[in-house]
């Protein structure tokens, strides 16, 4: 991965503010998935199916736009095809399956805690490999960030934990860790599009192979979905988990990275965190609780104290 060079001021404030914006809009989006989900799997889906149809329908939207921006360029495809591969395989199916495997173990509070320690990992892998100390700044940023998302998660009030679930959620920890520093790589880039289109299109395969081999279990219902009281036709909220929260949300996901690099897009998208809990509120009527609001704060807390600390070179 490459080490990108300090641009001057005036890039530098431009490429923030534009890796923000899209680092908002992809939290937002993968925020949508859980209160999207929850109706559904209670009317029947498992969540493995859930996850196929996101990744298969948002392979579908972005393909064709990822063709149209490789023409002239397919020598892309074949520099990156291992990268491909492994970001389908690890970044979007493995770490998912790891995460739906972890939270039939664990609840699902403590699963994301884990999952969300990925910024940390970056850290470790921006430090091992490019000599890239973390500042006191960015190390208190850390802490803060992740106290505030053990109260958003509300995490104190939960009892024992099963060890071989933490084994799967720090799975899913690495798979999400690696979905930032690939996304921030610049070596023989890819565009963001072409990118995310290449690693849904595997993780789908790498999904459905799992689903085949009996790994997960595949079930789904016609069933209508239910959101604050109304019924909704299930493929409603399906085609909004592929199009909203896969095609849009790994697409922007990608592009904030891109400007922000690993570590700081990392710290940003745990904001998605809090979108969670608005849209539980606003789709499923689930008020978030006091711990959960001053949670909140401390999480953009530690990401602004993370900002203030980032070097002059960023990766």
């Amino acid at each position: 991965m490459t080490t990108l060079t300090h641009d001057g001021p005036a890039v530098e404030t431009r490429r923030a503010r534009v890796g923000f914006g899209f680092a908002a809009l992809a939290a937002a989006s993968f925020g949508l998935s859980g209160a999207l989900a929850s109706s559904l799997l209670s009317t029947g889906w498992s969540p493995a199916a859930l996850v196929l149809c996101r990744l298969v329908i948002g392979a579908l939207v972005l393909v064709v736009p990822a063709l149209v921006e490789l023409r002239g360029r397919w020598h892309l495809l074949r520099a990156n095809a291992s990268i491909l591969l492994s970001y389908g395989a690890v970044a979007v199916a493995g770490c998912q399956l790891a995460y739906f495997s972890a939270v039939e173990r664990l609840p699902v509070a403590v699963a994301l805690l884990v999952e969300y320690t990925a910024p940390v990992a970056v850290i470790g892998w921006l430090w091992a490999r490019h000599h890239q100390r973390p500042t006191r700044l960015t190390a208190l940023g850390a802490v803060v960030s992740g106290v505030g998302l053990a109260l958003v998660l509300d995490v104190f009030s939960v009892g024992a934990v099963d060890g071989l679930g933490i084994v799967l959620a720090l799975l899913a920890m690495a798979g999400c860790a690696y979905f930032f520093i690939v996304s921030a790589s610049e070596d023989d880039v890819l565009p963001p599009i072409v990118l995310a289109a290449g690693g849904l299109v595997v993780g789908a395969v790498c999904l459905g192979a799992a689903g085949a081999l009996r790994l997960v279990t595949l079930t789904a219902t016609t069933a209508d979905a239910t959101y604050r009281g109304t019924p909704v036709p299930w493929w409603v909220p399906v085609l909004a988990l592929g199009v909203v929260t896969a095609a849009l949300a790994y697409v922007a996901g990608i592009f904030a990275a891109r400007n922000l690099g690993a570590r700081m897009a990392s710290f940003a998208a745990l904001a998605e965190v809090l979108f969670g809990v608005v849209f539980a509120w606003l789709l499923l009527g689930q008020l978030p609780r006091p711990v959960q609001l001053l949670g909140g704060v401390f999480v953009l807390a530690g990401v602004v104290l993370v900002k203030l600390g980032e070097p002059r070179t960023r990766a």
